[in-house]
C-alpha cells in the first residue's frame, strides 16, 4: 500500500455531455472547497488523450488543496496526468498487475458482495468501495446491495472502505447508522445547486461519527 490516506468524503467526478468543461471544473473546485477530501475522475469510454487532458486540469485543483486524485479504470491515464492513484472495478486490470506497472500509485477496488470484499482485502488495496447501496444511474443494470452489505462491512472489514451508490442527504443518516464512516458520492454533490454547501453538510454529518481505531493499513 501507499502513503495515501483515505479521507471521509470521496467525490467521483463524472463529466457529462450537457455540462460544459468549465462548469464541471468549477463544480469540482467548489466541492473540494466544501470538504471533499478524496477525488476520483471517472470518464467511462473516453479515449486516453482527452481523459489525460481533463485529468491534468482536475489534478491542478486537487493538488492545490492536498486532496489525492484517483483515476477510474486507467493506470496509463493516472500515470500520464500525475494522479495519486487508480480505482479498479471487478472487471478491470488485476490489482497486482496495476502495482507492477505503477508501484507508487494508490489503488482502490470496487466490491459488490462480501466474497468480493474478502478477495480484495487479500490484495491489500488502499481502500475498497462497498455498493451500490442504492440503485443509481451511474451503474445501470447493477442491482443495489442495500444496507445489509454496509452492516457486514462495518463488522468484518479492517481495510478502509467507502459506502457508495445513490447516497444523498436523505439516505446518508441511514448509511451512517448502518456503520459506514466514509462515503463516496457522485450526483448528490456534483449536481447540487451549491456543491460547496452540500459537501460541507456531508462532512458535518460524517464528523459526528469517528472512524474506528480498528482499521488496519498494511505497509507495502
Amino acid at each position: 500500500m501507499t502513503g495515501v490516506s483515505p479521507g471521509r468524503l470521496y467525490l467521483v467526478a463524472t463529466p457529462r455531455q450537457d455540462l460544459p468543461e468549465a462548469e464541471f471544473l468549477a463544480r469540482v473546485e467548489a466541492a473540494l472547497d466544501g470538504g471533499v477530501d478524496t477525488l476520483q475522475l471517472r470518464c467511462k469510454d473516453w479515449e486516453a488523450l482527452p481523459y489525460i487532458r481533463l485529468g491534468v486540469k482536475v489534478g491542478v485543483l486537487s493538488r492545490a488543496r492536498s486532496v489525492p486524485l484517483f483515476i477510474n479504470d486507467r493506470v496509463d491515464v493516472a500515470l500520464a496526468c500525475g494522479a495519486d492513484g487508480v480505482h479498479l472495478g471487478q472487471d478491470d486490470l488485476p490489482l497486482n498487475w496495476a502495482r507492477q506497472l505503477a508501484p507508487h500509485l494508490a489503488v482502490g477496488r470496487s466490491t459488490h458482495a462480501p466474497e468480493q470484499a474478502l478477495t480484495a482485502v487479500q490484495e491489500q488495496p488502499d481502500y475498497v468501495a462497498v455498493g451500490p447501496v442504492y440503485a443509481t444511474p451511474t451503474k445501470p443494470g447493477r442491482a443495489a446491495v442495500g444496507l445489509e452489505y454496509v452492516r457486514w462491512a462495518a463488522q468484518h472489514l479492517q481495510t478502509p472502505w467507502y459506502a457508495i451508490g445513490g447516497i444523498d442527504a436523505l439516505t446518508l443518516p441511514d448509511v451512517l447508522e448502518a456503520g459506514a464512516r466514509r462515503v463516496a458520492v457522485v450526483r448528490a454533490v456534483l449536481d447540487a445547486p451549491d456543491p460547496a454547501v452540500t459537501a460541507a453538510t456531508f462532512r458535518q454529518h460524517l464528523d459526528q461519527w469517528p472512524v474506528s481505531s480498528q482499521e488496519v493499513r498494511h505497509a507495502g
